[in-house]
């Protein structure tokens, strides 16, 4: 396990790290951090590894693009302190090239994403240790123009964490593998916001890169 005793680890980005988390900073009791994956990671985490007594927080703002992440960067992801962050975001920028194709101002393209995301990177990297995981689009046929536009952005993330040594978590990969057994509409049907099971999926993926010792679970 990654993870060391007393650490804070924040979770931030979009909606699918939101889920309902509470305001001003999504933790504590109930579903502070949320109903989605950081839920999981929380409840697996105090679980199986109490002794560590991690603190899981989540900034995560639903409808968010890398623009607007990188506004609030310093009070929801900086001034926080985390030993950990980490940044799942991209899906807005891509989304909207699609659903609001006449709206150029709100598309926000590679070159600028991969900006966005080092600097976000850069900042965060003086005091935390950075895991950074791709956008996704819950969709096998890899054909699929949004897919394909959301497996570019996916390239960018996997480029801007092996720059910086971040660690890096694959999440259209772990979808990809789980839509060889379940059709994509099992844990999603917008093909973005994961139920219940496709928030352990990105979850699984989570813990995995962070170490979890699944022997804890026998």
């Amino acid at each position: 396990m990654l993870l060391e005793k007393n650490c804070r680890i924040l979770f931030t980005g979009d909606s699918v790290t939101d889920f309902g988390r509470k305001r001003p900073v999504g933790e504590g009791l109930g579903d502070g951090v949320g109903t989605g994956y950081v839920r999981y990671v929380e409840s697996f985490l105090h679980a199986f590894y109490p002794e560590l007594n991690v603190r899981v927080s989540n900034t995560g703002i639903s409808g968010n693009n890398t623009r607007d992440l990188l506004a609030r960067f310093e009070t929801d992801v900086l001034s926080l302190s985390a030993d950990w962050v980490s940044i799942l975001i991209g899906i807005n920028d891509v989304w909207r090239q699609f659903d609001c194709p006449t709206l150029s101002n709100q598309h926000v393209l590679p070159e600028e994403y991969e900006a966005n995301l080092e600097e976000m990177v850069t900042r965060a990297e003086a005091r935390s240790k950075v895991i950074l995981m791709t956008p996704y689009y819950m969709e096998p046929n890899a054909e699929d123009p949004m897919r394909r536009r959301m497996d570019e952005y996916g390239a960018i993330v996997r480029r801007v964490a092996e720059k910086h040594n971040c660690l890096f978590v694959d999440l259209q990969a772990m979808f990809n593998e789980y839509f060889t057994h379940r059709h994509s509409s099992s844990v999603a049907w917008d093909h973005i916001h994961p139920n219940h099971t496709g928030a352990m999926v990105i979850a699984n993926a989570v813990l995995r890169a962070l170490g979890f010792d699944r022997e804890r679970m026998l």
